[in-house]
């Protein structure tokens, strides 16, 4: 069996263990009451940590890999050209579907979503951001505790000699033509320091974003449908070790149920809500 039909087995097993746990709950559609709890939540607790994914990010520019409609892997087969097997075949075909992306994350900027994340650590009411993104915005909103289980773009490794460069040594070359970048050293092809369907997680990183999972007791998940493994699971040990979770995202997710707030709206809207709500709550409002 896939490890992708265990994961979504994986997944269905805990959203269907948290219902039979719970009882059903009218959706509170009053976001100003839901708000002001999830601010009194991240004020009350001993160690907040968010999760981020796409959806923090498409606020800014950037487009996220499975909405409906628009979503990048609506348009092409991940497996053909974002895959590390295809990568090594066809290293083009990876780098001609990326180039596009590429643009729009050079051209991004914070949105006010990261601005609030950012605020909340500053102000002690968050410790760690763990984001599935690698775009790197949370770093430039200010954010300082920053968990990329996804990798970044900030470097690229040539796949033959093992040479690290920072992109921005080849990336003007890169989004003005159509070649592979190559390795200055041996001439082996450059590959990105982002994780590709079939490779794993960071080890480091990953074992960083568990510890403070394991730390919290308190989970802000934001612009995440939870659909993807191993990060997707992560609330679900924080609802399993009793730590209260919150969710602001677009579309449903599987935790919504064990969830203390759920908002599904625009976390660009919601997230600075929630930031000055905090500061008002701490007198600095």
């Amino acid at each position: 069996m896939s490890g992708g039909v265990l994961a979504v087995q994986f997944l269905a097993k805990c959203a269907t263990d948290i219902r039979e746990r719970l009882p059903n709950r009218e959706v509170d559609v009053n976001y100003t009451d839901e708000i002001a709890r999830a601010a009194t939540l991240l004020c009350e607790a001993r160690y907040a940590v968010a999760l981020t994914g796409a959806g923090i990010s498409t606020p800014s520019g950037i487009p996220d890999f499975r909405s409906p409609g628009s979503g990048l892997w609506e348009r092409v087969n991940p497996v053909i050209v974002a895959s590390i097997h295809a990568f090594r075949i066809r290293p083009k075909a990876f780098f001609d579907w990326v180039r596009p992306l590429a643009e729009k994350m050079m051209a991004a900027e914070p949105n006010p979503a990261h601005l609030a994340l950012a605020e909340l650590e500053a102000a002690g009411c968050l410790q760690a951001v763990i984001t599935q993104n690698i775009d790197g915005l949370h770093q430039r909103a200010g954010s300082r505790e920053v968990l990329e289980v996804h990798g970044h773009v900030r470097e690229a490794t040539c796949t033959r000699c093992h040479t690290v460069v920072p992109t921005g040594d080849f990336l003007d070359d890169f989004l003005g033509s159509n070649e592979v970048p190559r390795c200055a050293v041996c001439g082996g092809v450059m590959k990105p320091d982002v994780v590709l369907f079939g490779e794993q997680l960071p080890a480091g990183v990953l074992n960083a974003a568990q510890a403070h999972v394991r730390r919290a007791d308190l989970l802000l998940v934001a612009g995440s449908h939870l659909d993807v493994m191993p990060a997707s699971q992560l609330p679900f040990l924080v609802h399993e070790r009793g730590g209260r979770i919150i969710v602001v995202n677009l579309m449903e997710t599987y935790i919504d149920a064990a969830a203390e707030v759920v908002i599904h709206a625009d976390v660009a809207d919601v997230l600075p809500r929630i930031a000055r709500a905090c500061a008002q709550a701490r007198g600095e409002g």
